[in-house]
């Protein structure tokens, strides 16, 4: 149980507890040495389930994350080198993950959806001396790139060799280099430390009171933040078990937590909107908790939801860089539209003119890899780290993500925050998904552009009578374009730098 809130870092912020707060998790570390604990005390108990192959044991990732480590030495790999992982969530994958970081490896966890440019793009700039990868033409596409990495498949079929001593890794060394989701441009790997994901996990399981009782579905990649460092290490570190959906379907998951007797659910707002409209959605009364993060979950979603379930979803904030910052409370209110509260660890401040969050804490990493000027960008001169994300506190300390400073729109001097005029136009019945961005224009210097999903999306003189009531005038969207889907990445952020063309309705 947490203890009391900790000192606010910015007058009136709240914090999740943090008074008895261990970054380091009784002094274990590093996460492969926290795991270890668990699978010593209890190695017959069940850890995680894959359905081609059933259920592992925590005795059994142990031993086979061992052989695993074994053969990657014995191909010549050393602590430091980096492996690239790019592969569906599978039992494999998590053992060669496993392996990976108790040899002392650099994972770098790669999306799936990647084409060779993309492909190549990682393997230039991280320079892995082996791929993980269980598809041929990604494995080709890192061929092309650079021959002399070793591809294996996820089961590293490569003969046995003696295995090294394991879990010697300093909590200081590198453990992940996370490629950011390139929202808005050509994606920075992320250099993020034993230290900092450990803590990550030791902060989630003091807030979200993850225990080794509960189960979790996971339906999330294991390339991304929240499906591997949230999902995947949370669980291990809780001594936890978890169930590996491969993909995604409302009926996979809900038959997952039916069977299996599942306690948690991690998804994506995509994965809710699906969830709540399916017959079985009341299924999910059953689980203790359900966690939606990656992209804003609509107030609207978060209501029809709890309706229908009984569950109030929790949601949270995080980045490739810093693995998870805020949450909601479980035992508390879960505020619609907010993230919550500072972790056990975290502080947490804004700036002034434009209000960018910014962050410190022992999960937040020391910089991007072989990027000094990028790194010099995003730490002030006391150390604080830039999100480039924009909020607001509320007067009991919810924090809201207003959106991306770089996406801030200033038309005719004023500040505009898409966020927000995104909320006010999703609204309109006609509309089913949108996007706002600012362009260039003479006489405002920027103006408001929306880019909405509808069969019956209306114009650009009956949204702004819409949202009359919602926004000041210079708020309203000065254009709108008709567009069959809004381009997202993986986890379901919205990249408006792919945003172009549809059906012009008006422009004022």
């Amino acid at each position: 149980m947490a203890g009391p809130a900790a000192p606010a870092a910015q007058g009136g912020q709240r914090h999740l507890g943090g008074a008895e707060f261990d970054p380091t998790a009784g002094g274990a570390g590093t996460l492969p040495i926290a795991w270890a604990r668990h699978w010593v005390e209890a190695p017959d108990a069940p850890q995680l389930f894959d359905p081609a192959s059933g259920w592992m044991r925590r005795g059994e990732l142990d031993a086979v994350s061992r052989t695993v480590a074994g053969r990657l030495a014995g191909s010549g790999l050393e602590a430091g080198d980096r492996v690239l992982l790019s592969a569906r969530a599978s039992s494999a994958l998590v053992v060669a993950h496993v392996a990976c970081l108790r040899l002392g490896l650099v994972v770098v966890p790669t999306n799936t959806a990647y084409r060779a440019d993309e492909i190549a793009h990682v393997v230039h700039d991280a320079r892995p001396r082996a791929a993980i990868v269980d598809d041929e033409d990604r494995a080709g596409w890192v061929r092309d790139a650079a021959g002399d990495v070793h591809v294996l498949g996820p089961g590293v079929e490569v003969p046995d060799a003696a295995t090294p001593r394991l879990d010697l890794a300093p909590p200081e060394a590198p453990a992940l280099i996370g490629y950011t989701s390139g929202t808005t441009g050509r994606p920075k790997g992320a250099v993020l430390t034993h230290g900092n994901l450990l803590a990550s996990a030791e902060a989630l399981r003091l807030a979200w009171r993850w225990t080794s009782a509960d189960r979790l579905v996971l339906a999330l990649p294991l390339f991304h933040m929240h499906g591997l460092g949230v999902g995947l290490h949370g669980t291990l570190h809780c001594g936890a078990s978890v169930v590996l959906v491969e993909r995604f379907s409302p009926e996979a998951v809900l038959d997952a937590v039916e069977v299996h007797r599942a306690t948690l659910f991690f998804g994506v707002p995509t994965m809710y909107h699906r969830l709540v409209d399916h017959p079985r959605v009341r299924e999910l009364r059953r689980l203790r908790l359900c966690v939606s993060g990656s992209a804003p979950l609509p107030a609207d979603l978060h209501e029809r939801f709890g309706r229908a379930t009984g569950q109030r979803v929790l949601e949270r904030y995080g980045m490739t860089e810093t693995a998870m910052l805020v949450s909601n409370p479980v035992e508390g209110e879960r505020r619609p539209g907010t993230v919550g509260w500072p972790l056990p660890g975290v502080s947490l401040r804004l700036a002034d003119a434009p209000p960018e969050i910014q962050v410190r804490g022992p999960n937040v990493f020391s910089g991007y890899w072989q990027r000094p000027a990028a790194n010099a960008e995003a730490f002030t001169d006391d150390g604080w780290f830039r999100t480039g994300d924009l909020g607001a506190l509320d007067d009991e300390g919810y924090l809201r993500i207003e959106g991306r400073a770089k996406e801030l729109i200033i038309s005719g001097g004023y500040n505009v925050y898409p966020r927000e005029v995104e909320d006010a136009l999703r609204a309109h019945p006609g509309i089913d998904d949108v996007a706002v961005t600012g362009e260039d224009d003479p006489e405002w210097g920027e103006k408001v552009v929306a880019y909405v999903v509808g069969p019956e999306a209306p114009d650009l003189a009956t949204l702004r009578a819409f949202v009359a009531e919602r926004l000041a005038g210079f708020k309203h969207p000065r254009a709108v374009h008709v567009v069959a889907e809004l381009p997202r990445n993986a986890l379901g952020k919205v990249q408006k730098h792919r945003l172009a063309g549809g059906t012009v309705l008006a422009e004022g």
